[in-house]
């Protein structure tokens, strides 16, 4: 009796375990059906991939030097030994210098040829995303992702590690766009976009700024693959989320996508090349001082390891600050984003020209500090901007846009560890940073420019009445297009209304003579 009563109750055990497990799944399921939530749980699968993406970029920083130097030692000894087995220390010596030389350059070029393949990709992937939609993009970006970083993990020769990081330059072109305009897409009102971006921005701090201590401690103690084969795990639950909740391919809706504006049109609208120009001179003074900074602290203060590991770390936290006070302030004044760019260019600037100076380890966070804090308030400002103009002068397709976006970075980060040795050598560590900052404090101006476009506000009584439901993104244009077809009488596919030089359209001016909406 005893046995079956113990069954009875493991039975009815089990059964209220299966019962709470089939509530929780329905409550999961009922939250994914739910828009807001939805558009949470986007934003995670965002952001956990732009987090994946830049640990894999910085992660290899403390761990690919010292292993490439392993193996070209390995492999310089056995050459030696066998072509010149009698030969002096002096020859050993000045050989030893040349290979040094060779290694500085294959790791420059590792290091760059994530940039420069993201660079080449960046134009067609962001038609394809305006073609097909954000999310196929986003798995495709994944999954390239992850297959670079299991590369990665047991490659053990330089080209294979070469072809690992320029795939991820692939995944990242697909990733990275994709993830900004789903973004941008889903958080239709101004100051919900640029929280939600600004939280993006956040993740991608924390990824860049975390990486190489993370993989430095995980290759000091468990090896070089541990570091990539967590990142690569990381990567799978995002990517199965992603098919969870947006379900991609059984999403029909990108049937009826209408037909964003072309990239070169893009490039050519002169307030999103001035947009795109800030992004990049933002980002050349992290660029270019990377991949330097380590070697001058060295010869100039004589910094430890530690120190030269930890340079970048303190600096996340006034880079989150930076996040955080832009998007408070263009909650409370959206008008002003464009001084807020400016501004973050002007510190950007004096803070480079700061670093120079720097006696001490101590001394030396400040400036960097302050670069990270500028191009917070620069990319927190202009990434939202880069939506709006396209909401109020082209079509709200954002792929093509974000595009140009990801290649203002791509063009920091190309010429980041390939010039800048060479301006370092040829210049000086002073000459670069003085240039550095000189050019964002010219520049700042520029976004003068945007100061009357930023006071453009899409109408959103216009899009309340046309729309019978809620805004979602890129389905109020789909809606808001087969309206005015209806009221204009013609077919919306392959139509789309004219645009002025002011960014309103022709539909806005004819119903401002018309009756008012409410």
């Amino acid at each position: 009796m005893d046995g079956e009563g113990g069954s009875f109750r493991l039975a009815k055990s089990a059964a209220v375990k299966l019962s709470e497990m089939g509530e929780r799944t329905k409550q999961l399921g009922s939250a994914m059906r739910d828009p807001h939530q939805q558009k949470r749980i986007i934003l995670v699968i965002v952001c956990v991939a732009l987090l994946l993406d830049n640990m894999l970029y910085m992660v290899i920083v403390p761990i690919i030097p010292d292993y490439l130097a392993d193996l070209e030692s390995e492999q310089s000894e056995h050459v030696h030994l066998v072509l010149h087995p009698n030969t002096s220390s002096a020859n050993s010596t000045n050989q030893d210098n040349i290979n040094k030389d060779n290694l500085d350059i294959q790791i420059g070029v590792l290091f760059a040829s994530k940039a420069i393949l993201q660079l080449l990709v960046n134009p067609l992937s962001g038609t394809f995303i305006d073609r097909v939609g954000y999310d196929i993009p986003l798995l495709i970006g994944l999954t390239v992702m992850f297959v670079s970083t299991c590369i990665f993990a047991f490659a053990e020769n330089y080209a294979t590690l070469f072809v690992a990081r320029s795939l991820q330059g692939l995944g990242s072109a697909f990733a990275d766009t994709s993830g900004f305009a789903m973004i941008a897409d889903k958080y239709t009102e101004e100051a919900e976009r640029s929280r939600a971006l600004g939280i993006s921005l956040a993740f991608i701090s924390f990824g860049s700024l975390v990486a190489p201590p993370f993989g430095g401690i995980l290759y000091e103690f468990a090896g070089k693959r541990v570091p990539f084969i967590v990142l690569a795990s990381v990567c799978l639950v995002d990517g199965v989320l992603l098919l969870t909740v947006i379900k991609p391919f059984s999403n029909r809706t990108r049937e009826n996508m209408p037909v964003g504006t072309p990239m070169y049109r893009l490039m050519i609208d002169p307030y999103i090349a001035v947009v795109a120009g800030a992004l990049t001179m933002a980002n050349i003074p992290l660029a270019f001082l990377e991949p330097t900074i380590a070697n001058w602290m060295e010869t100039t203060m004589h910094s430890t390891q530690w120190e030269m590991g930890l340079t970048w770390l303190p600096a996340f936290f006034p880079h989150v600050l930076g996040v955080y006070i832009t998007v408070k302030l263009a909650a409370k004044n959206p008008h002003l984003q464009w001084f807020y760019g400016a501004l973050g260019m002007v510190i950007i600037g004096a803070s480079s020209c700061t670093v120079p100076a720097c006696k001490t380890f101590g001394q030396l966070i400040a400036p960097l500090c302050g670069i990270c804090f500028g191009i917070a308030l620069v990319d927190t400002a202009l990434l939202p901007t880069l939506a709006f103009l396209v909401d109020v002068r082209h079509v709200s397709v954002y792929g093509s846009v974000y595009a140009i976006a990801d290649i203002s970075y791509s063009i920091a980060y190309a010429m980041g560890p390939i010039v800048a040795g060479q301006i370092v050598h040829n210049l000086g560590f002073v000459q670069l940073n003085l240039g550095m900052g000189l050019v964002n404090v010219l520049y700042a101006p520029a976004l003068l420019l945007l100061r009357n476009v930023c006071q453009m506000k899409p109408s959103y009584s216009e899009r309340d009445n046309l729309l019978d439901e809620a805004p979602q993104g890129l389905y109020d244009t789909i809606k808001m297009e087969e309206v005015r077809a209806k009221k204009k009488g013609y077919s919306s596919a392959g139509n789309c209304l004219s645009v002025d030089e002011n960014g309103f359209d022709s539909f806005r001016a004819q119903q401002s003579s018309g009756p008012e909406y409410t």
